[in-house]
Order: C-alpha cells, then structure tokens, then sequence
C-alpha cells in the first residue's frame, strides 16, 4: 500500500511515491503521546487484572497485548484481532458446575491450495510469519510484510515500556525500608 504525495508541476499535479513509507509505522508508535496513552492502558489493565484475581503471567500478557490493541485503536489487522480474539474467548467460555469447559466446534476438513503447497522457501516464511501475527494468517505478503512491521514496531514500545516498568518497581522495592521483624522475648 503506496502513499503518495503531490507534486505541482506547473498547472498539472503529478502524484509520486513517498520515500520511507513503510517507516511510517515505526514512526507512529515512537511517537511520545503514543508512550504515554499506551503506559496509561498498561497500568490501567495491570491494575484492573491485579484487582480481579492474582495475577498469573498469562493474565499479565493479555493485560498487555489488549493494552496495546487499545492504543492502536483497531487500525490495524492485528489489533482487531487481538481485541476480537478476548471478545471470543470470553463467548467460549461456558460456566457449568463449578467447572470452566470451552465449547468446540468441528471443524471443516480443510482442502490444501496447490499454489501454496509449491511456495517454496520464502512461502514457508511468509506463513510462519502470518501465524506470528495476529490476524494475518492468510495475507498476501505485500499486507503481511507491513502489518509485520507495525506489529513490531508496537511490541518494541510494549518492551520498553514493560522494561522502564519492571525497572521502576525494582528500584522501589530496594528503596523502600525492610518489613519490620517481631522480636521473640
């Protein structure tokens, strides 16, 4: 997907592809109002996960990626994936006698695409590439390749932020004084 840009010649327009736009996802997440919405998210979804339950690693991740599906605000495939994928599972989830059993549907046999059995070493790629990102599973590679990189892009923000994070809690709790220990007389 092209951007272009305009360029008057005279009394004629001529459109002309803009340099660097696929950098444009790179750019949008590093931006430092795009840090500190998707820090809010965070520790909004850390501390509403803390407060509904202990929170395991799974939870912290899903606090996490919602987070930043958030932010995103649904302009990207996998953004909406992420948020459409918590919608599901929260529809799977059936409560009966005190146990928790998801609902399974069979599924269709599926047929193989001959086209896509001879893809070769770069479609091998592209496919494991689409199931790393969420919602891109059957892309053609021009979308894949740049729903990829606005993926990764927002996960090296997520890292950072959960990096600055982690570093914040540490540093309080080596400098907040020693719990008291009761003496036995």
């Amino acid at each position: 997907m092209a951007t272009f840009a305009s360029i008057e010649l005279g009394s004629s327009s001529v459109k002309k592809p803009r340099t660097g736009s696929l950098n444009q996802a790179q750019i949008k997440w590093r931006t430092g109002a795009q840090e500190r919405i998707y820090n809010r998210r965070l520790i909004e979804a850390l501390r509403a996960t803390r407060a509904a339950t202990a929170p395991g690693p799974h939870a912290v991740k899903e606090a996490a990626d919602s987070a930043l599906a958030i932010t995103a605000r649904g302009q990207s495939r996998w953004s909406r994936a992420i948020l459409t994928s918590r919608l599901r599972r929260r529809k799977l989830l059936v409560k009966a006698g005190g146990r928790i059993r998801r609902r399974r549907r069979p599924r269709p046999p599926q047929k193989q695409d001959p086209a896509a059995v001879k893809g070769g070493r770069v479609g091998e790629r592209l496919r494991a590439l689409g199931k790393l990102v969420p919602g891109c599973r059957r892309l053609p590679a021009p979308t894949l390749l740049e729903e990829a990189a606005d993926y990764v892009a927002a996960l090296q923000m997520q890292v950072k932020t959960m990096r600055a994070l982690a570093d914040a809690l540490s540093a309080a709790t080596i400098n907040s004084p020693a719990p008291a220990m009761e003496e036995d007389s």
